[in-house]
């Protein structure tokens, strides 16, 4: 395709996202500030699920000034569900530096959003173009997918070359006047119409009579994709460990995990990798020093967790222990404390769903 081809097609995607475009609630009020974190929240989360979490977050950090001073552990409390948590840990830190070096405001420049932390071409685009009209484009993996099939590009699209052709695509195809329309307008076409696997709704789509991939038959090849390395399996033994207090309330035993590494500095059923153990066996072996063991529960529900580059496979034991003192890095909460206060990854979800019961049975 051409230039003028390609500034045709965006004319009538500019034109179609006019009457198509979903009532987003981060749409609805544009700030630098709603686009900076509804961006961040939708990185490989879906919308849907985003939604809840947008509106909480609104309520109660509402601002940059608001969110540098939130503390980490409410921060990551408001963020549990969505994963990948070091986005939230960079929203903080970047809230820091807006707040120290440019009076508690995002800049409306594209190469000093670059600088903050968490922020990459794709946000600092978004942010630059959606809450400030400055003629950058935003291109993630929908957008990609879109402008593979859009020309025929069997570039791919998850290689530093083909981030760097897709972007100088979309910024050929960007009408100057209306950058932040077209920048949702082709995130939305990716989201609704030009759909991955091979499913389009080309019938629907504004950009069919341009479109290479639809007039070769090539929508299930495009866009192009480097295979990636297969997911690491680990087998996990979740401890749910119940401390019968002498006060009378029992309370489930949370760890917290290192700064470093995958869930830095969340808390966490204890769990450990199993080494042929059987489940009760490995459970008292996630046990902290000085902890033992009053009654056995049983065996609870097995449990699987992706994340980027692992996959655990958990089992899962039910024990219940006596008073005993706590080493640091460890807390025994109460169930409303760990729906309230302490911020638990998905991956403990389904045991997270059972202290209720356990806790007061």
């Amino acid at each position: 395709m051409d230039d003028d081809e390609l500034r045709a097609a965006a004319a009538s995607l500019t034109d179609w996202y006019g009457t198509h475009a979903r009532p987003l609630p981060w749409r609805q009020e544009i700030t630098p500030y709603r686009v900076w974190i509804s961006e961040i929240m939708l990185q490989q989360t879906r919308i849907e699920a985003v939604r809840p979490y947008f509106a909480r977050f609104m309520r109660e950090i509402p601002d940059v000034r608001a969110l540098a001073a939130v503390p980490d552990e409410r921060l990551l409390k408001l963020w549990e569900g969505l994963g990948y948590y070091s986005r939230a840990r960079n929203l903080k830190k970047a809230a820091i530096v807006l707040c120290r070096d440019y009076g508690g405001e995002l800049p409306p420049d594209y190469d000093r959003l670059l600088t903050l932390p968490g922020i990459g071409p794709y946000t600092a685009g978004a942010i630059a173009a959606i809450a400030y009209g400055l003629p950058v484009p935003a291109v993630d993996g929908n957008v990609m997918r879109v402008l593979a099939r859009l020309t025929g590009d069997g570039t791919d699209v998850l290689s530093e070359a083909g981030k760097k052709h897709f972007f100088s695509v979309a910024q050929t195809m960007l009408p100057p006047d209306m950058p932040g329309r077209f920048d949702q307008a082709l995130m939305e076409l990716g989201e609704t119409v030009c759909l991955p696997k091979g499913q389009p709704l080309c019938g629907e789509c504004p950009l069919s009579a341009w479109c290479a991939a639809r007039r070769d038959g090539r929508t299930e090849e495009l866009p192009v994709r480097a295979k990636k390395k297969p997911r690491r399996t680990e087998q996990r033994t979740v401890c749910v460990a119940i401390v019968c207090g002498e006060d009378g309330v029992r309370r489930v035993l949370l760890h917290r995990r290192a700064e470093k590494g995958l869930l830095a500095g969340l808390w966490e059923l204890p769990n450990i990798l199993t080494d042929g153990d059987d489940s009760e066996t490995a459970a008292r072996r996630a046990l902290p020093p000085g902890a033992s063991v009053l009654r056995d529960g049983g065996e609870l529900p097995q449990a699987r967790h992706i994340f980027t580059h692992i996959e655990w496979h958990m089992s899962a034991r039910l024990l219940y222990l006596p008073p005993f003192t706590l080493p640091p890095g460890f807390r025994a909460a109460t169930a409303d404390e760990v729906r309230e206060r302490y911020p638990l990854p998905s991956a403990f979800r389904p045991y997270a769903a059972l202290l209720p019961q356990i806790l007061t049975d």
